[in-house]
């Protein structure tokens, strides 16, 4: 679990406890199997959302009404002179080419299968398929953030700010992240990883123990980042002051454009990738959470909201679970706890159902097969 953060006033419910800036963030690489399109610093969505339709949908001709109400501003996006990675704004390309850019720019071989950078990429989808849990490009962009540095030692104490786990914590977790043949993977993805990045700053990172080590605490603390023009487009139609009628068929669209999509796309809907936040990552697990985490700008600014009234002094919670494993047993919210970030949740719903039969529904047991295990995999990146 976390350090725990504590409300310093009362907040209300609906009112926003804070706003927060990754310390880095990082597009998970299945991204561009899906044909994603989003900014390589901030996330934003790149393409409008009736791009975003189209594309989810397999049809070119679909027109969404209201097109006002998309936010996406195509004339402001640039690339990377050197390597075409695109960007949402000239802001975030400064931003990134100041953090970390200067040290991952490929450059004329972005599209080298021989150079270090893309090995590492090619291992790592090789080796884990979606959805992702853990990014190895989060890794590398903490390290290039480091190399970058003109204070390196600043950068190395903002980074052991996030938790530690012990030998055979960080051996759990990489195994659950990698599966059974987690440790000759892990030492393919080590010494790729050091042929592409190795800096003597950082000399404790590459090695065997430091190496899992790092990899155990961006899987533990990488916070799952989701971004989509459609959503952002949906929400702004949502807020509409339209006619009864105008509204009853814009509802029915949107519907059922949804139900549409996701017959045909899935459930792989938005851009993802996953940051390192200080506040966040210092919050702790509820069964019952007083708060919770939203992207509302489209990009990787986290908003954490009061789900209720919370006293000053009060310990913030979100949950690490998802709505319907929130409506599980105690015995079922435990187990996917235990296996996934390593502790018992003594939150007050499992107190009070500490007496409860360490036994787990019909219902639930034919939810927990290799579907539910992608779902629980998933859900390492939204600690």
């Amino acid at each position: 679990q976390g350090k725990g953060l504590f409300a310093t006033r009362n907040i209300r419910k609906g009112e926003t406890v804070f706003v927060e800036r990754p310390v880095v963030a990082s597009q998970f690489l299945w991204n561009a199997l899906y044909n994603y399109k989003a900014c390589d610093h901030c996330l934003r969505a790149l393409e409008t959302a009736e791009e975003n339709a189209q594309r989810l949908l397999g049809k070119s001709s679909l027109v969404l009404p209201h097109p006002e109400q998309c936010s996406i501003r195509k004339d402001l996006h640039q690339q990377c002179p050197r390597c075409q990675v695109t960007y949402c704004s000239a802001e975030c390309r400064q931003a990134a080419l100041e953090q970390y850019h200067q040290v991952l720019c490929l450059g004329p071989s972005r599209d080298d299968p021989t150079h270090p950078l893309n090995k590492l990429q090619e291992a790592w989808r090789n080796m884990h398929y979606p959805p992702e849990t853990s990014s190895i490009m989060l890794m590398a962009r903490m390290v290039a953030t480091i190399k970058q540095a003109k204070d390196k030692e600043w950068w190395i104490k903002v980074f052991s700010q996030f938790c530690n786990k012990t030998a055979n914590e960080e051996e759990e977790i990489v195994h659950k992240l990698l599966g059974d043949k987690f440790k000759g993977q892990l030492e393919l993805l080590r010494l790729l990883f050091t042929e592409a990045l190795y800096d003597e700053h950082l000399s404790r990172w590459f090695t065997p123990e430091g190496f899992r080590s790092l990899f155990a605490l961006v899987g533990t603390n990488g916070q799952g980042i989701g971004t989509s023009s459609l959503s952002q487009w949906v929400h702004a139609c949502d807020a509409l002051d339209l006619p009864m009628l105008q509204r009853e068929e814009l509802d029915a669209f949107i519907d059922q454009l949804y139900k549409d999509i996701e017959k045909e796309s899935g459930e792989f809907l938005n851009c993802e990738g996953s940051g390192l936040y200080v506040l966040q990552s210092c919050c702790n697990h509820s069964c019952i959470p007083n708060a919770e985490t939203s992207f509302p700008e489209n990009n990787f600014l986290l908003h954490l909201t009061a789900l209720e009234d919370i006293e000053a002094g009060e310990e913030i919670c979100i949950s690490y679970l998802d709505c319907c494993q929130r409506e599980r047993s105690r015995h079922s919210r435990n187990k996917i706890l235990r296996e996934n970030y390593l502790f018992t949740c003594s939150c007050p719903k499992c107190l009070a159902q500490a007496d409860d039969a360490d036994v787990t529904s019909d219902e639930e047991e034919e939810g927990e097969g290799e579907t539910d295990d992608a779902e629980l995999e998933d859900e390492m990146t939204d600690v």
